[in-house]
């Protein structure tokens, strides 16, 4: 926004603000979009927040219970195979 408009709000008793639609209808920011609030020495910024935490692979990897032995490499490359002939999306020789 080069040349930002200048709206007017008002804090409620509750310490409530209302964004003006102009703004809220921009950001496509619709009811219960959550915003991380975040108190600059230029004023108050908004940003959304992100809807999933922020995870690392390795904190996630192995995070799935298994209860068979694990498989071979071949045994995955055979597996992957008979589901794409399963599929069509292998020609057979």
């Amino acid at each position: 926004m080069a040349n930002p408009e200048r709206l007017v709000t008002t804090v409620s008793t509750k310490g409530q603000v209302t964004l003006p639609s102009a703004i809220h209808k921009r950001r496509e920011w619709d009811a219960g979009t959550r915003l991380l609030v975040e108190d600059t020495p230029e004023g108050v910024l908004l940003n959304p927040a992100p809807v999933f935490a922020e995870t690392r692979p390795e904190d996630v990897f192995g995070s799935l219970p298994h209860r068979d032995r694990l498989k071979t490499l071949e045994e995955m490359d055979a597996g992957v195979l008979a589901e794409a002939r399963r599929r069509g999306r292998l020609e057979l020789p």
